[in-house]
């Protein structure tokens, strides 16, 4: 049963990485047959694929580093960006479970003639396709959804309060744990980040982060997470006049205040926005593919096709290896 009692087909509700592989499957049938994926214009760009194929990868010895493409950079990163949401954190892990039936809910009380089957596939998609930017761009597309059916949308910007409430419940007893510290922030973050933020740290690199999440969120959960103090001021996030901030605003202001090039930029991330940001800049992309439900120490495969699709010169599943990985573009060893 999903939220506010819809019934939903008991093949897309396992977990948010079957979400994902539903979307993934089905996203070329569906768009083909009508469509419906293409979104209003936005100061965000939506996903497209840059890289139809990569030569043979290989990986850094005895590590899980998958090199895309080889690094050789003349000056080494002064710079890094990271995302915030499955790259770092694991705070607000499972969140499509709360959006996905939310959207639904709505979609069908447009009295349209859809299946819920039909109905799922098509939420699953645009919610996994427009992963990365802000959240009102889900809403945006949800609202767009709903006039094509007849139904008269709320402002995008009431959904997403709807959402964030929802999954503030869902994720409540998380911040409580880490706040009485009864929980290791270390549960909740993906798997070695310390290290990897302190690995930058000691070679000088200055450390931002860039979420679609609200900032005050953001914000906050960085703080419980033990996150700030590697951060300090440049922490930004999704703000109510969405269209004031967007990763590429963050990644653009950092080279021009700084007056450097884009090679000397290096950004982490699980989402097409941030790697495609910061490939358009001339910076070096690490795809940080982590399985976020497992936290096994493998790849999602998902994100991994996703990430290198859009430019990703590096994959790996966390930080297990940061340090290899560090060596490797420092040219340490």
């Amino acid at each position: 049963m999903g939220l506010f009692g819809t019934q939903i087909p008991g093949s897309f509700v396992k977990s948010a990485s079957m979400y994902k592989s539903v979307s993934y499957c089905y996203l070329r049938v569906y768009e083909k047959k009508t469509g419906l994926f293409k979104m209003s214009a936005t100061h965000e760009e939506d996903y497209q694929r840059r890289v139809d194929t990569v030569k043979e990868t290989k990986f850094l010895p005895n590590s899980k580093v998958e090199i895309i493409r080889e690094i050789d950079l003349k000056e080494t990163p002064e710079y890094a960006v990271f995302d915030f949401d499955g790259t770092v954190s694991l705070v607000r892990e499972g969140w499509p479970d709360v959006m996905i039936p939310m959207l639904l809910e709505e979609l069908v009380s447009t009295g349209t003639t859809e299946s819920e089957e039909e109905l799922t596939k098509l939420v699953t998609h645009f919610v996994n396709e427009l992963t990365g930017k802000q959240t009102v761009y889900q809403m945006i597309r949800l609202c767009d959804e709903m006039k094509k059916r007849g139904g008269t949308p709320k402002d995008p910007m009431v959904y997403k309060k709807q959402y964030t409430d929802l999954l503030q419940i869902r994720i409540q007893s998380r911040h409580d744990s880490l706040k009485d510290g009864s929980l290791d922030p270390r549960e909740l973050l993906v798997p070695h980040s310390y290290e990897c933020l302190q690995g930058l740290q000691d070679r000088g690199v200055k450390l931002y982060l860039a979420s679609g999440t609200d900032e005050e969120f953001v914000k906050h959960e960085a703080d419980l997470l033990g996150l700030t103090k590697y951060f300090g001021e440049h922490i930004y996030g999704a703000v109510d006049d969405y269209k004031s901030f967007s990763k590429k605003m963050v990644i653009d202001r950092i080279l021009k205040e700084n007056n450097v090039e884009g090679s000397r930029l290096i950004g982490m991330g699980d989402g097409y926005v941030e790697i495609d940001n910061i490939k358009e800049a001339g910076g070096t992309a690490i795809a940080v593919a982590t399985d976020e439900s497992n936290k096994n120490g493998e790849v999602d495969q998902w994100k991994r096709d996703r990430l290198i699709g859009v430019g990703a010169d590096v994959v790996i599943p966390d930080f297990q290896d940061c340090e290899t990985l560090f060596k490797y573009i420092w040219k340490e060893e």
